[in-house]
């Protein structure tokens, strides 16, 4: 059986009655209501409902993120610079950040990805030289992350910087000031931007390259002083699953850095593989890419034990789906839902994962002072005796007091 023990907490509460009585001899039922694990995917469709063009397409935006929500506590919204600023001075402020409360007001914590990036990068800032491209780049971090402070506390700052001084795609403003600055360099400019902006944030780096080169930037990284919350890794698994030997030995690698692991962007395939001789993801361009029934229970048993490993992991702090349905990047059936927006068996198996397996659900009884001893996975829960209920945390093991109230 799995060690998830490190994952719970227990706790005593004291339940006081509206009159400031003890609710003794009261049988309470406890229901975690949300957990401090980061449960996350891809939070994009609510940013697309805020630009729904009719009806049938908020319907289907709308239905997709009600079954998004019964899964995730945690989004990922984009800021991808070409794309949310397109022509400079004119960014997509109000339409991310309605999406962005609008998944807050549903008890969903948020990260921004990236706030630099090569890829994907402002075409308008080609034309700037490579001191003006850096001081910019600098602005709009400031600007961003002063702008949605309070709603987006957790950012990807910096995203595959191994690859970024080498990158020869194509010619962009980020491999420019990256190459002129140094990876070092340019890393600790990003953060220290970001960590000014907003001083309680988290911070990571970013990046799908898990070989020693990574490993050798974070210790140049580290050892500058750059203030990095969390590692970023990147596991987009298309030409097919890690298994269980790499999977732990990039959890071993990168746990020597003592530093919270997020798995910011996880992929597994329901159907036909990408081949393996395709080295760069972006090259694989196809008309169609269906799931099969044999992909779709190969991608449920994969996602079960992937989540599985990284949950029992003390430094996992978060996992996030990359797609939730079909059909987004490279066209894959990398989804927990079809194109048709039916649910496949990766759903259901995350679901029970997430709301069975590891959800605390019970009925307690309280003693004669109104206490009750709570042992659960850490997060929010809701305690009611049917009339009357409250609300707590259980995150550590010292002593917490509620009063009840009404129940409407």
């Amino acid at each position: 059986m799995p060690n998830v023990d490190h994952r719970k907490a227990q706790k005593q509460i004291r339940i006081l009655n509206p009159d400031g009585t003890p609710a003794a001899g009261r049988q309470v039922a406890v229901d975690q209501v949300s957990h401090q694990f980061l449960f996350g995917c891809g939070a994009f469709d609510a940013v697309a409902l805020t630009k729904a063009k009719d009806e049938a397409e908020r319907t289907q935006l709308t239905q997709r993120l009600e079954k998004w929500l019964k899964l995730f506590n945690y989004g990922t919204l984009p800021f991808y610079w070409g794309r949310y600023e397109p022509v400079e001075g004119q960014p997509a402020y109000e339409e991310t950040m309605t999406a962005a409360k609008w998944l807050t007001e549903r008890g969903v914590k948020l990260k921004g990805h990236p706030l630099c990036w090569h890829t994907v990068c402002a075409p308008w800032l080609m034309k700037y030289d490579n001191e003006t491209i850096l001081r910019k780049q600098l602005e709009r971090i400031h600007r961003d992350v002063t702008a949605y402070k309070g709603v987006i506390d957790m950012w990807d700052v910096i995203n595959e910087v191994v690859i970024m001084p080498v990158f020869d795609k194509y010619d962009n403003a980020v491999t420019r000031i990256c190459q002129d600055n140094g990876r070092i360099r340019l890393v600790k400019e990003v953060f220290e931007a970001a960590k000014e902006s907003n001083p309680g944030a988290t911070l990571l780096i970013n990046d799908f390259n898990t070989s020693v080169s990574y490993e050798i930037l974070l210790e140049g990284l580290l050892e500058a002083g750059v203030p990095i919350t969390a590692i970023g890794i990147q596991s987009h698994q298309h030409q097919g699953y890690w298994g269980l030997e790499k999977l732990n030995d990039v959890l071993e690698r990168f746990s020597r850095f003592h530093l919270p692991i997020h798995f910011t962007e996880n992929t597994l395939i329901s159907g036909e593989l990408m081949p393996p001789h395709i080295v760069d993801l972006n090259d694989w361009q196809v008309d169609e890419w269906p799931s099969t029934p044999e992909g779709e229970a190969r991608q449920a048993r994969e996602i079960k034990e992937m989540y599985t490993v990284l949950f029992e992991h003390p430094l996992i702090e978060a996992i996030t789906t990359w797609d939730f349905n079909d059909g987004c990047w490279l066209k894959a059936p990398s989804g927990l839902v079809r194109i048709d927006g039916t649910e496949k068996p990766a759903y259901h198996v995350l679901r029970k994962l997430i709301h069975e397996d590891w959800e605390t659900h019970e009925k307690l009884v309280t003693d004669e002072n109104g206490c009750i001893t709570v042992n659960g996975f850490k997060g929010c829960y809701q305690i009611s005796d049917g009339r009357w209920k409250g609300t707590f945390s259980l995150d550590d093991d010292t002593v917490s007091q509620i009063m009840l109230s009404d129940n409407d």
